[in-house]
């Protein structure tokens, strides 16, 4: 069984929890520290139970907590040369480094990392496993290229990037060269590609999709919902949505 959960979702802080057996690691850290032991109390963690921080690149949103959350609760992290390189914090209490697309094992979690086309260093996302089931993580990309697509085999849950609509960007306050950043190719996912996304891999067995990374300007929970609920062709309640300030809470798959 996995169970999974996430802190906050979007462009001030992502984290999310993966729980195998008494194997845990925390996805990212975009928080505080004082806010990450705020948001995994109300999960009913504690810092100290958990097992690493596997990073997927070094944009502040996702890694800004991580150095000082390794110093404090002794937590060794996992990432790629190329993010340490690019984080402005790598001094970790023990580091790992990840090769892009060869899989490796943390405890009971086998996590499968593979490269995604993003504005970082070094950028991965990834699927993880307990030899039964499989959750993917896939946020942070301005395109899903074949490669991506391959790695989203035979997934039980599936956590996806739904960061902007298309129209509410290009009519939305933000100056032109951050649109073109955001829609590019190597930027984010909008809604539409989202649901692209979903109807070109297996949903038979999805038992959890959580649209996630929402942004809060240039976007809305209901578009972005309604996007996945075309590309899984069904409106049920296993089709949800991660906020920024709540997450959302343990999710099994079993």
């Amino acid at each position: 069984m996995i169970r999974f959960a996430s802190l906050g979702s979007g462009s001030k802080g992502n984290a999310t929890l993966i729980e195998v057996g008494k194997t845990r690691i925390l996805l990212d850290c975009g928080f505080s520290v004082k806010e990450t032991e705020r948001r995994l109390q109300r999960l009913g963690c504690e810092a100290s139970s958990l097992s690493a921080v596997v990073v997927t690149h070094e944009h502040g949103d996702h890694i800004n907590g991580v150095g000082r959350l390794s110093r404090k609760h002794k937590l060794p992290v996992w990432l790629t040369h190329g993010t340490c390189i690019a984080a402005r914090d790598s001094d970790f209490v023990q580091t790992h480094f990840i090769e892009p697309d060869t899989a490796f094992e943390i405890g009971s979690i086998h996590l499968q990392p593979f490269r995604v086309p993003h504005d970082a260093r070094e950028p991965c996302q990834f699927v993880f496993s307990d030899g039964s089931f499989r959750l993917g993580v896939l946020s942070d990309l301005g395109h899903a290229t074949p490669h991506v697509l391959s790695n989203l085999t035979s997934l039980d849950a599936l956590m996806l990037e739904c960061n902007y609509d298309y129209d509410m960007l290009m009519q939305g306050a933000y100056p032109y060269s951050l649109k073109q950043r955001v829609s590019g190719g190597l930027g984010h996912l909008d809604n539409l590609q989202s649901e692209a996304i979903l109807k070109k891999i297996d949903l038979s067995k999805m038992q959890h999709l959580l649209g996630g990374h929402v942004s809060e300007k240039n976007n809305s929970p209901t578009y972005a919902q309604e996007a996945l609920y075309r590309g899984a062709d069904c409106e049920s309640e296993w089709v949800s949505m991660a906020c920024q300030e709540e997450g959302f809470s343990w999710r099994e798959i079993s």
